[in-house]
């Protein structure tokens, strides 16, 4: 596959430094380091944490404008 990419100033270091010691294109190097880094954990998980909290105003669903009125607030003056 052909494809332009941008790569952070540590990364194209990284890419440099590998096809300098070991003879080889940009290309090879930069694949080289893409397996190394899937062999170490591959592609991060994003993470999900709910939130949750006891108490509170309850909201009854089926009473829209009871439900907008709650999450309003108190009528301003």
């Amino acid at each position: 596959m052909r494809t332009t990419v941008n790569l952070d100033d540590d990364v194209a270091a990284a890419v440099e430094q590998l096809r300098k010691e070991r003879g080889m294109g940009v290309s090879s190097a930069l694949n080289e380091l893409a397996r190394r880094g899937l062999a170490h954990g591959g592609i991060p998980k994003p993470r999900f944490a709910q939130q949750t909290s006891s108490g509170g105003a309850r909201i009854d669903l089926i009473d829209v404008a009871d439900a907008l009125d709650l999450l309003d607030g108190p009528p301003s003056r």
